[in-house]
């Protein structure tokens, strides 16, 4: 069973339940699945849309999606190019192992080549040793003079509204 092949391509709309089931799994994962609102018609819409927000690369294996890479664009002003920021990556706990999120990174760093990306970013919790591990294997190197900050929910709105 785990030699059957894997394949890896653009997410379909059809994809769209088995990714929302794969944020929801990596949610448990990262021990927050009470944070996890993923909703399908969103997601569908903001991948599939009239303006798509985000892009995902699945990971195939016998027709059932075990692992995906979410991704959108961002911008270096000091680089003035185009980067690639990888929101969430997940592989299945019994597919692990396999080069599944070896090949999901190759492949988002072909893009991220391909379009003239200067840079291709994203976080990690800092408990997960190996993620970071594997990351660091593959010569991704830690920001650790930067802060990640975050507005959301009422702060957000109120801000949004003129003022906190």
């Amino acid at each position: 069973m785990r030699s059957a092949p894997v394949t890896l391509r653009g997410a379909r709309p059809e994809d769209v339940p088995a990714i929302a089931g794969l944020i929801r799994d990596l949610a448990a994962y990262e021990r927050a699945p009470h944070e996890c609102r993923a909703d399908e018609t969103l997601l569908r819409d903001h991948l599939f849309g009239e303006r798509p927000y985000a892009e995902t690369i699945v990971a195939e294996r016998e027709g059932e999606l075990g692992g995906f890479a979410l991704f959108f664009h961002n911008y270096s002003t000091w680089l003035t190019r185009p980067g690639l920021y990888l929101e969430d990556l997940y592989v299945k706990p019994e597919l692990r192992g396999l080069g599944i999120g070896k090949a999901l990174l190759v492949r988002l760093a072909e893009i991220a080549v391909a379009r003239g990306c200067g840079r291709m970013e994203w976080s990690v919790l800092t408990w997960n040793e190996p993620a970071i591990g594997f990351y660091r294997s593959l010569g991704a190197v830690p920001m650790d003079e930067w802060r990640i900050y975050r507005l959301s929910g009422e702060a957000l709105r109120a801000l949004g509204r003129g003022g906190a």
